[in-house]
């Protein structure tokens, strides 16, 4: 208290007034010591070292800020819903720590605007002020400790930005989001079925993995496909979210899929027909001496057939149509001899039957 009272007092006369006031607009106490708070806004892509020359950025304080928050917004929910399950107290705690909500509250709270960064984020790691805002949480728990985080998240945050009771039972799909977000980025997804057992009770129990790019990602447990696949996701979206390294590997696999896929197929089959199975010059059969062979090979006769039985549909390229002629060439290989008055007596036989 008495600090708190000598910081009042101090603050028309700091160096940094403007960011002291701001701060004190946000978390509700004025800062002890700035430096915290200086760190907990500067992103990593502004280059900074210290006198050790090693990088300075927010990464560790939101490391610590995610934690704190975790086990505040825990206590604030195990104590505004006496009686609930663990699943349930696990859902609500999971809406309100999720990262479109913090990007949400630092946007509204002017957070958003103290950030120091190059002003450039990628596409799929967009999270930049919601990652601001843990920072803020574990540079308040330095400076002022753990009761200072929880009068701020208690009065400052539910008691003036969020509804704990809306965000209760309010249906978050992770599944959903995740999907959107896969689609979006053009990422191949599926939710592959690891286990379906049942437990002590006779109850099905659902074991789910979410696959992509053929990456393992998230994992989840439920007592249905919905409630295991939605454990998945939210999974999957937390590592989207907390480890850049996870994403990079998804994009990279997701690169070498399409890369493959854009590439050419080597050793592409000739288009010419290979005549190894016909029979020399000397035993060639004319159209008008073989009606058999003539069947076989004349276009108008196929055209013909395909016709009367019905089978031709315009839609079909031409290409298409003549793969499903069938034509078995096992009968005229070189592993059988090739006896011409058999096969001319053989369609001789076949006439006087149709006939």
């Amino acid at each position: 208290m008495l600090n708190n009272i000598i910081d009042r007092i101090k603050l028309p006369f700091r160096k940094e007034k403007e960011l002291y006031l701001s701060l004190y607009q946000i978390i509700g106490i004025i800062p002890h010591d700035i430096s915290y708070y200086k760190t907990a806004l500067l992103h990593k892509s502004v280059a900074r070292r210290n006198a050790k020359g090693k990088p300075v950025n927010n990464e560790r304080l939101e490391f610590l800020g995610d934690a704190i928050l975790d086990a505040i917004v825990g206590d604030i929910v195990y104590e505004h819903f006496p009686g609930k399950r663990e699943g349930f107290l696990t859902n609500t705690r999971s809406k309100i720590v999720q990262r479109d909500t913090l990007n949400r509250l630092a946007k509204e709270m002017g957070i958003n605007q103290l950030i120091l960064s190059n002003g450039h984020t990628s596409s799929h790691n967009s999270y930049l002020g919601g990652n601001a805002f843990e920072a803020l949480v574990g540079a308040l728990y330095l400076d002022h400790g753990y009761n200072a985080c929880m009068k701020f998240m208690k009065k400052q945050v539910l008691g003036e930005m969020i509804n704990i009771d809306k965000v209760a039972y309010k249906e978050v799909n992770f599944k959903s989001k995740l999907i959107e977000w896969s689609q979006k980025n053009k990422v191949k997804m599926e939710f592959k079925l690891i286990e379906n057992q049942k437990d002590k009770q006779g109850s099905p129990t659902f074991h789910f993995q979410v696959i992509m790019e053929g990456l393992p990602c998230g994992e989840g447990h439920g007592y249905s496909k919905k409630e295991s696949q939605q454990e998945a996701s939210k999974l999957t979206l937390q590592r989207l979210r907390r480890e850049p390294q996870f994403i990079d590997e998804v994009f990279s696999a997701k690169a070498n899929r399409t890369k493959m896929e854009e590439e050419p197929v080597l050793n592409v089959p000739e288009t010419s027909q290979d005549m190894n199975f016909m029979v020399d010059s000397e035993a060639k059969v004319e159209k008008h001496e073989n009606p058999f062979l003539t069947e076989v090979f004349d276009e108008k006769s196929s055209v013909a057939d395909e016709e009367k039985t019905g089978k031709m549909e315009s839609s079909v390229e031409p290409e298409a149509r003549e793969s499903t002629d069938d034509f078995d060439l096992s009968d005229i290989s070189h592993s059988k001899p090739f006896d011409r008055e058999a096969i001319i007596a053989a369609a001789e036989a076949e006439a006087f039957e149709k006939g």
